[in-house]
């Protein structure tokens, strides 16, 4: 992306996971910035509330990232710490912009990586389970259940995989 906007004469402060920060330069159409950053699977982030949403959802791909099954402090802490705002404001924001709730929304995540660890098939059905801080593989397969309408191992027998990137989500 960095390339398409030098390209264009724009300078990028700064590229970071979701994030391009640019210096607007007189001549160039918005318009233009928004196909350009459409064209290349972007969209252009316009209010407070949108950029709050998008750092807010980072973070929340971040943490599936880097999930530790000795992880202390729970997600509603963590978000209010990363986004430094109320948990029940983030939440309130973000149920009123995706029409979904934080923790339903964190629950499909977890589930979009349940399939990717399938489909790579180093870790069993209660390995991933602990990876993904779950108490027991019985609770995160209700869970897959629940989401994706098919057990963990009808989905790993499947072979065909509809998976979502993360980013795509909501």
């Amino acid at each position: 992306m960095k390339q398409e906007f030098i390209k264009v004469g724009l300078t990028v402060e700064s590229i970071v996971l979701g994030e391009i920060v640019y210096v607007e330069k007189e001549g160039v159409d918005q318009y233009f910035i928004e196909n350009m950053l459409r064209n290349n699977g972007f969209e252009l982030v316009k209010d407070a509330v949108e950029m709050i949403i998008e750092h807010l959802k980072i973070a929340l791909i971040e943490v599936i990232d880097h999930l530790e099954a000795s992880s202390e402090e729970n997600l509603s802490s963590y978000l209010s710490k990363k986004l430094n705002k109320e948990y029940s404001v983030l939440s309130k924001m973000f149920s009123k912009q995706e029409g979904v709730t934080i923790e339903r929304y964190y629950i499909i995540l977890k589930i979009e990586k349940v399939k990717e660890l399938i489909q790579l098939q180093h870790l069993n059905f209660s390995e991933i389970a602990y990876s993904l801080n779950y108490k027991s593989s019985s609770h995160l397969a209700s869970q897959f259940k629940t989401i994706t309408g098919m057990s963990m191992s009808e989905y790993k027998n499947l072979q065909q995989w509809g998976r979502k990137s993360l980013d795509q989500i909501v």
